[in-house]
């Protein structure tokens, strides 16, 4: 029996699994860079063990050092999560030569799968040729054959753009996943991504937990999630559930794994075996009242599961809340999370809390949001309605692309397949910020300051503050008067460093404040306050290229130097980011004048990268 269970992982998912164990009475063990210290996850575990020596990426990597971490703290289990080691073979057994419990599939089934190339051969299936492409074939799909989370992957729609495409996949893969070998798959346009849970023990039993719907995805990563899958007829059902079992006994799995499909055209079509458990699996245990990792560490520990699967109920949607910028290309962002809070009545699996630092090392999913309900109309309308009274003060994220997209008519008519942010990006992404909040804001910092000593009797003009707010500069303008604060266009109940009453045109509106420095979070709305006598900035020479985040710069293009002549779109760096890579391109052809980055250089965020002065006409 496992009494105490190291999780090789970090952030939410060590956090989800530490509650587990407690429920479980299982003591607990948290790793940790340097990076992470004061992390969460290290807090609510019972011990934590720091691993020393690789930089703050690479930690995690390192299962030489976990071992040891395991032993030295005596647990006896280890279990990894998701992503860093959760699918390494080697990492397995050498938990296992250490004597400790894995919690997770043998290594020969996680060697089986490792490969989307030999899964796929497994199944019957064969990759198609990067040399057999033809113009038919278009578009395709460049993939990696080890890892994923959208990790080296790249869209080709034009013949010419393959070799391109592949050099990219493969620079990305090695870096991420230590291989760079790739593959080539069919696109399918209007495909939907869906997967089938499944669960196995060591007795011969595999349970098919039903089917999860991933379609809403941003750079082939995962955004919103829901269980069981919409409108699928139940004859596809059943032949999802049919090959998803075949998969799973074809390697001897033991524990939860999910199988992977897209859909397209009625019929499924094999993606790969992820033997590990999934980011969204909180939506399947929500509609079958089971705790999957409660399951994992009862196969572990030899437990036969029932012959019967549990009964689905109702329905589940799942939501990522990333520290991220959708309408700059998904630009992760950093700094202080000052308040974190979601609603009751919802489920939230995070590593975050109040006052934490948003870092550059990692992921920037800072919190999955789960709605369960008895119908998929409520558990959307539930979960749009928590996300929207969310409390989010600090970096920029996708929370309001994530209500926008719960409500969207695609998406609540089940309608959706993986090219939906294709479509539909920038208008999900249109600025809509409240017209109000500079007034809250302003009428808020007043409250209190001049109630006597900025009245006059003779009457003059207003009191104005301005701020930036979704851009735009915008202007606040108020007086005092014998009453209080008052504002043209509206009546104005109440004033209060934290909490602004107006009425307009009738409807009485509350406005919550909320600062930190010259950050102001209106409801959901952010502002900065901008200075009455602004100082002269310096400006950057036209052509200048800098960072759109902090990150590393991971590649520079081959051969680039000063004085060389660029075309517009070309690729000249490579930024990598909370695992994220991003190419910084040429705006225009010309010459570039300039070259501060180097590779290997760590740059924040504005840093100057390159300059390349535009052709004359």
């Amino acid at each position: 029996m496992i009494s105490t269970l190291l999780v090789a992982n970090r952030g939410e998912i060590a956090c989800r699994i530490f509650r587990t164990c407690a429920d479980l009475g299982i003591r607990t063990v948290a790793i940790h860079s340097d990076a992470d210290e004061g992390a969460l996850h290290t807090r609510v575990a019972d011990t934590a063990v720091r691993l020393p020596g690789a930089a703050p990426a690479e930690t995690y990597l390192r299962g030489d050092l976990i071992v040891k971490a395991a032993l030295a703290a005596g647990a006896d289990a280890v279990h990894p999560g998701y992503g860093f080691l959760s699918e390494n073979a080697g990492f397995a057994r050498a938990v296992r030569d250490a004597g400790l419990v894995w919690i997770g599939p043998p290594p020969e089934a996680i060697e089986a799968m490792a490969s989307k190339t030999r899964a796929k051969e497994l199944m019957g299936l064969a990759p198609l040729g990067a040399a057999d492409v033809t113009p038919a074939d278009l578009p395709v799909l460049v993939k990696a054959a080890a890892g994923g989370g959208g990790r080296g992957m790249r869209v080709v729609r034009d013949l010419a753009g393959l070799p391109a495409a592949l050099e990219d996949a493969r620079a990305e893969a090695a870096s991420a996943f230590g291989d760079g070998e790739v593959f080539v798959e069919p696109y399918l346009e209007n495909g939907r991504h869906i997967e089938v849970q499944v669960l196995a023990d060591t007795h011969g039993t595999v349970w098919t937990l039903g089917t999860r719907d991933c379609s809403l995805q941003r750079r082939h990563q995962k955004v919103i999630e829901e269980a069981p899958a919409p409108g699928l007829p139940p004859a596809l059902t059943e032949q999802l559930y049919a090959l998803a079992e075949r998969a799973t006994r074809a390697v001897s799995y033991e524990g939860a794994g999910t199988v992977e499909f897209l859909v397209a055209d009625g019929r499924a079509h094999f993606l790969e075996m992820n033997t590990r458990l999934q980011v969204e699996h909180p939506v399947t245990e929500a509609v079958f009242g089971v705790d999957l990792v409660a399951e994992q560490i009862r196969v572990a520990e030899g437990h036969a599961l029932p012959a019967e699967r549990p009964t689905a109920r109702g329905h589940a949607v799942e939501a990522r809340l990333y520290a991220e910028d959708p309408a700059r290309g998904w630009a992760p962002q950093t700094g202080t999370l000052h308040r974190f809070t979601v609603p009751d009545g919802v489920r939230l699996d995070t590593g975050c809390a109040d006052g934490d630092t948003i870092g550059v090392h990692y992921d920037p999913m800072l919190a999955k949001v789960i709605a369960h309900a008895p119908t998929r109309t409520e558990a959307v309308r539930r979960l749009a309605g928590a996300l929207e009274r969310t409390a989010l003060h600090g970096p920029a994220t996708n929370r309001d692309l994530l209500v926008r997209s719960l409500r969207h008519p695609e998406f609540t008519e089940a309608r959706m397949d993986t090219g939906f942010y294709d479509r539909h990006l920038a208008t999900l992404t249109e600025p809509a910020p409240d017209p109000y909040a500079p007034l809250a804001a302003a009428l808020s910092d007043a409250h209190g300051r001049s109630r006597f000593g900025g009245w006059r009797n003779v009457p003059s003009g207003p009191q104005v503050k301005r701020y930036e707010m979704a851009g735009e500069e915008h202007e606040a303008a108020y007086r005092h008067t014998r009453t209080g604060l008052a504002a043209d266009g509206v009546r104005v109940v109440h004033t209060g460093p934290h909490l602004v009453v107006l009425e307009v045109d009738g409807v009485r509106r509350k406005f919550d404040i909320a600062r930190y420095g010259d950050r102001v979070h209106v409801n959901a709305t952010a502002l900065t306050a901008l200075p009455r006598f602004p100082d002269p900035t310096t400006e950057h020479a036209p052509g200048s290229l800098l960072a759109p985040m902090p990150g590393t710069v991971v590649r520079v293009a081959e051969g680039l130097t000063e004085g060389a002549e660029v075309k517009a779109g070309q690729p000249l760096i490579w930024l990598e980011a909370m695992k994220m890579e991003h190419r910084i391109t040429a705006p225009a052809d010309g010459t570039l004048t300039a070259l501060p980055a180097t590779l290997g250089r760590q740059v924040e965020m504005g840093t100057l990268l390159a300059v390349v002065e535009p052709s004359q006409p």
